[in-house]
């Protein structure tokens, strides 16, 4: 096994054994799974949503519902196969009824993600939706450009993670393009901006 898949199993390891989430008592009541991530250890490119809905708890995979059939097609339009970058969300376990993730578990779950994106070393970060577009934006120095999603979205900022220059990119989350064709086609124009980093 190598050093980062050893280091993302720790992670992984900790979060099932995390009882002091409030999210926790949800879990092992609905006998549902944590979404930890799934993808390529030395990705490129890693896509952050928000937190799992009701398909991603129950399998334990990011992005495996409807938004995730939308972000595969996004994927695919830009010829970036799904199985060559990492995808994971800021808060690892499902809020109940899909509601949006509180702050304190965002807080509780934040490490986790600050220390994946360390021991990936992504190029690039894409963040899919206005939670995981404040918290990275906040937590790597770009603070003062935050704005909201409508005015940065398709935009490429430039940071440094761990010392290594990084480019980060707010995208809206593929769950508006379910019911609204305009924000679906916003979407794929603004995936081809990720063409360039490939």
């Amino acid at each position: 096994m190598d050093e980062r898949t050893k280091k993302l199993k720790e992670i992984k390891d900790e979060i099932l054994h995390l009882s002091s989430s409030p999210l926790y008592a949800d879990r092992i009541r609905d006998k549902v799974f944590p979404v930890i991530g799934e993808g390529n250890h030395f990705a490129k490119i890693v896509f952050i949503g928000e937190a799992p809905g009701k398909n991603e708890a129950e399998t334990g995979r990011p992005f495996c519902g409807r938004s995730g059939k939308l972000l595969d097609e996004f994927l695919k339009s830009i010829n970036i196969p799904r199985e060559s970058v990492y995808i994971t969300n800021i808060v690892k376990d499902r809020p109940p009824k899909n509601r949006d993730p509180l702050p304190e578990e965002i807080e509780i779950y934040a490490p986790f993600l600050d220390r994946q994106i360390e021991i990936i070393k992504p190029k690039v970060v894409v963040t899919l939706g206005r939670f995981s577009m404040q918290y990275i934006m906040n937590r790597y120095g770009l603070e003062k450009e935050l704005g909201s999603i409508s005015d940065l979205h398709g935009k490429v900022f430039e940071t440094k993670i761990a010392g290594e220059k990084v480019k980060v990119v707010p995208l809206y989350h593929p769950a508006v393009a379910i019911y609204n064709q305009h924000s679906k086609e916003t979407l794929m124009e603004d995936f081809q901006v990720l063409k360039t980093f490939i």
